[in-house]
């Protein structure tokens, strides 16, 4: 009873360029919350792995000249945060896989000698 005399529109309410309009901003809006989250996820990552990387190369390799760090999709050690050592030619050795999300450097404990 409450729909007897009910009668459905042919045309959609809104036109087509405000559906346009309101997809777009909605689009925006959601880039707008989600994006800045990826990139500081982003930059934390890369700081992390970075110290880490220092770390590492300062205790595995003191002879090194310098350090890099990548992230690697297809490297030996599997998908993350890679550190490798650079050497006085330019060459570079693996020193630790940081994995995906990086932490802090986990450096074995050794005894220290004193003097």
């Amino acid at each position: 009873p409450e729909l007897a005399g009910y009668q459905p529109h042919e045309a959609p309410l809104r036109g087509r360029r405000f559906q346009w309009m309101l997809r777009i901003a909605v689009l925006l809006g959601l880039a707008g919350l989600v994006l800045p989250g990826i990139l500081v996820a982003l930059s934390t990552a890369s700081r992390t792995a970075t110290a880490s990387c220092a770390t590492y190369t300062a205790f595995y390799a003191p002879t090194a000249t310098s350090y890099r760090v990548r992230f690697e999709l297809g490297s030996p050690s599997g998908l993350g945060w890679n550190c490798y050592a650079v050497g006085f030619g330019g060459d570079e050795t693996l020193i630790a896989s940081l994995g995906v999300i990086p932490g802090g450097a986990r450096l074995p404990v050794v005894p220290v000698e004193r003097s």
